[in-house]
């Protein structure tokens, strides 16, 4: 009987032993920062509907809340409404630059104390330097930076994963505005 105790608390022991070595490695594991694969800034330029500027609108207001109306952004820091939008995707900050491509998706405002939006959007690439697309999501808390996540892609960037961090760039009332997108893919295939 005690021969089986000592066995027991030798083998009890010794699997305490081998399970924290192993935490204490896969702890070590994922300390090491991940490098991106590739990496890329564009600028998209949105332009929104409000009722006078049909030929260079590139957003619309599509869903409002009751006290809002479809062509001026409701109060309350734009609680309710969704808008869509086909915005250009160039390489600069210039809106007049030759597009690489459009930037398609929604963005609704979700919060009314708080001026916030949540995105959900893609990069369809028509350039020589990109084929294909990639795919973000993410709430956008509207700070000087803020990160949203690439959730896929197609061509160029099939399955690519990684962190886009957003910065306005520029601003022009409720009508315009212009975002750098800084792209960083840790998975490329």
């Amino acid at each position: 009987m005690g021969a089986t105790r000592v066995i027991e608390t030798l083998v009890l022991s010794l699997l305490l032993l081998l399970s924290s070595s192993s935490a204490t490695q896969r702890k070590k594991t994922r300390a090491a920062p991940r490098i991106p694969c590739k990496q890329m800034v564009f600028y998209f330029h949105d332009i929104l509907y409000n009722g006078e500027n049909a030929k260079n609108a590139t957003s619309a207001i599509v869903g409002a809340p009751a006290w809002g109306n479809r062509t001026i952004l409701a109060g309350q820091n734009h609680f309710g409404n969704v808008v869509v939008f086909d915005d250009p995707i160039t390489l600069d900050n210039n809106l007049l630059s030759i597009p690489v491509g459009r930037a398609q998706g929604f963005y609704l405002y979700d919060r009314k104390d708080y001026f916030t939006a949540w995105l959900g959007f893609s990069f369809f690439f028509n350039s020589t330097q990109h084929r294909g697309s990639i795919t973000f999501a993410g709430a956008d808390p509207l700070n000087k930076t803020r990160d949203i996540s690439v959730i896929g892609g197609t061509g160029d960037f099939f399955m690519a994963r990684g962190i886009a961090t957003l910065m306005t760039d520029a601003v022009e009332g409720d009508v315009y505005f212009r975002l750098q997108v800084y792209i960083k893919l840790f998975e490329c295939w």
